[in-house]
């Protein structure tokens, strides 16, 4: 994939957003491994903007570390500087609740509750319960089921 073209503007602005920022993905003696090239993925993903720090002392090498991550990736190269390399993706939009689920309730699920004893000297008592998705459980340790709220009937 061909990294992302920004002009000298954005280009500036990102520069000085990254002023700031700590290196969130290092790069050792083994140079760029697949592992450290998922780590920089994720960390694009999450921030958008990063630093990488380079542990070599060759110049060459980290350029084509830099050139390397930015085509993998599809980020745009924002700067190298010294031992430091910045990149931007945009983040991606996350799906929502509603994409996710495909329609239905949510499934039952197995939720552990304690009870204490009264006076405190016994063990607690640990039952499990399934609970389904329309209940809740409350402080109390009893199932309620969830209820709708009712809108409003005030006038607006």
């Amino acid at each position: 994939m061909p990294a992302i073209e920004l002009n000298t503007a954005e280009r500036r602005a990102l520069r000085a957003d990254a002023h700031h920022l700590d290196p969130v993905v290092m790069i050792g003696g083994d140079g760029l491994t697949p592992a450290v090239s998922k780590e920089t993925d994720a960390a694009l993903k999450a921030h958008g903007l990063i630093k990488v720090r380079v542990l070599g002392d060759d110049r060459a090498a980290r350029e084509a570390i830099f050139a390397q991550l930015c085509d993998e990736l599809n980020a745009a190269p924002i700067q190298h500087i010294g031992k430091l390399l910045v990149l931007w993706r945009p983040i991606p939009e996350k799906e929502t609740a509603e994409e996710r689920d495909s329609g239905g309730m949510p499934g039952p699920r197995t939720v552990k509750i304690l009870k204490f004893s009264k006076s405190g000297t016994r063990r607690p008592e640990v039952k499990k319960v399934q609970v389904m998705g329309n209940q809740r459980v409350t402080a109390g340790g009893l199932i309620k089921r969830a209820k709708k709220r009712t809108p409003s009937k005030k006038p607006a």
